[in-house]
């Protein structure tokens, strides 16, 4: 049955390359189509390429593929991140109280090069590189490409297709404008985009600065953050407003004023990147956005996954370990539907939508913590009470980071709710004086865990009142 099954992916990126190696794994005959070239062997970064924080709901899934200690290998782990101020002072703030629990740097392009290269393994699987979707038919399941080399049009026929072709999506581009179903979709850009840097390696090959950590340069209206590269180097990302604010992407324009820029809000950074205005000129000024749709599938016929269908910004470390998890919340549920697209897809989801829509909010609110709230003195003492109650207590407690980044047994969802009811509950305490670190730690756990509990019954109830 499924060696009959022909399975059409559009997209070989991350979320396509995982999606591609499970189902061949599962037996299904799989042709993978991706507009660019093999990253493996031709450079298609802008600048480096960027990297990204895989975590433990990344490995759940790459686990599954049996892959994970391959990813492993090309990791660096950073225990927390590292803020640095305009005088160059810095200071640490880890992302847990537990012992080993980590998120790890890695670049895109080494992960996915990975990935297409145990994809090469199974007989059942083909990646046709160069070929762009230009369009989907979602009733005769006839996928139109054009050969980038050759500009000759095809047509491929398949019985299933699936859309992993990011923020872009062909696929989801066909559902809007073929009006087979009612199709929402919203797409919300901030009003900051980014910009990538490097600092290079010593010249010896290490790293400049501590590659154990994130750095983070948070200035309130913007930022700079840095994830350390295995050859010793780091890329560096300015996250910094189009046009509006005393500093924007529009207005620097010249060597002197990104240099001047730099030197006074970044003096530190500034020293370690010799090229910062020729790189400034030549990488591209990025945007950051949202996107939300529904419904995923159509029939039995189609589905999106990944940044397809629920594209997020960066700012909690999620984008690619949320596509990762598509894949593994999807593979669970063809163990109980397998031969039933339709119900699989309605049931996929069902389970997951809340789950993609909450990490879109969580993303843009980590956002405005990174560049704004982590050198706020009130949201230190939170810290320093979250990693004490993790440290002493790693069991009962996690914060709302620790649920969304290293507890992949918790939805998304959940960790949003039940996390940002313990940051109000904290908080308030924190605000009203009531909290004094040096009090009994299992004293405190109670009175956050009461707390907690009242905002979420309040909010239920606040929910129920509303409808």
């Amino acid at each position: 049955m499924k060696q009959n099954q022909n399975i059409l992916i559009i997209g070989a990126g991350l979320c396509g390359s995982l999606l591609a190696l499970r189902l061949a794994q599962r037996g299904y005959n799989v042709n993978v189509y991706e507009s660019r070239p093999d990253l493996r062997v031709t450079d298609i970064s802008a600048g480096r390429s960027i990297n990204l924080a895989l975590s433990d709901r990344g490995f759940k899934a790459l686990r599954l593929a049996g892959v994970e200690n391959k990813a492993r290998e090309i990791c660096i782990p950073m225990k927390g991140r590292l803020m640095h101020d305009t005088q160059g002072n810095t200071f640490t703030s880890n992302y847990s109280g537990r012992d080993n629990e980590f998120i790890n740097s890695i670049s895109r392009g080494d992960l996915n090069g990975m990935l297409l290269t145990e994809a090469d393994k199974y007989d059942n699987l083909t990646i046709h590189f160069n070929t762009e979707c230009e369009s989907v038919d979602l009733d005769t399941n006839i996928v139109h490409f054009v050969n980038r080399k050759t500009k000759k049009k095809f047509k491929v026929e398949a019985d299933v297709i699936f859309g992993t072709d990011g923020a872009g999506s062909e696929l989801r581009k066909s559902y809007f404008l073929q009006r087979k179903f009612l199709f929402s979709f919203s797409q919300n850009f901030l009003t900051h985009g980014y910009k990538e840097l490097e600092i290079p390696a010593a010249a010896e090959g290490s790293h400049q600065i501590s590659k154990d950590y994130l750095h983070i340069w948070p200035r309130g209206e913007y930022m700079l953050i840095a994830l350390p590269n295995l050859d010793g180097s780091f890329t560096v990302t300015l996250f910094l407003g189009h046009e509006e604010g005393e500093y924007n992407f529009k207005d620097l324009d010249s060597e002197d004023k990104i240099k001047a820029f730099f030197q006074e809000q970044f003096p530190d950074a500034l020293a370690l990147i010799p090229n910062i205005a020729e790189e400034f000129e030549n990488n591209p000024t990025g945007p950051l956005g949202t996107i939300k749709c529904s419904p995923w599938y159509y029939k039995g016929n189609t589905l999106i996954l990944g940044d397809a269908a629920h594209a997020v910004v960066p700012f909690y470390g999620q984008g690619m370990n949320a596509s990762f998890e598509d894949v593994a919340v999807l593979d669970g549920i063809i163990d109980k539907h397998e031969g039933n697209w339709e119900t699989i897809f309605k049931t996929y989801e069902s389970v997951r939508k809340a789950d993609a829509d909450a990490i879109g909010e969580l993303a843009e609110e980590n956002y405005y913590e990174m560049r704004d709230h982590v050198a706020n003195p009130i949201f230190k003492k939170k810290r320093q009470l979250e990693i004490q109650l993790e440290k002493h207590f790693p069991e009962q407690y996690f914060s709302k980071y620790s649920m969304v980044t290293f507890n992949e047994n918790i939805g998304y969802h959940e960790a949003m709710t039940k996390g940002r009811a313990q940051d109000k509950a904290i908080l308030n305490m924190i605000a009203d004086n009531e909290i004094n670190l040096n009090d009994d730690l299992s004293v405190l756990l109670k009175i956050v865990q009461e707390k907690t509990n009242d905002i979420i019954d309040d909010d239920n109830i606040a929910k129920t009142m509303h409808h």
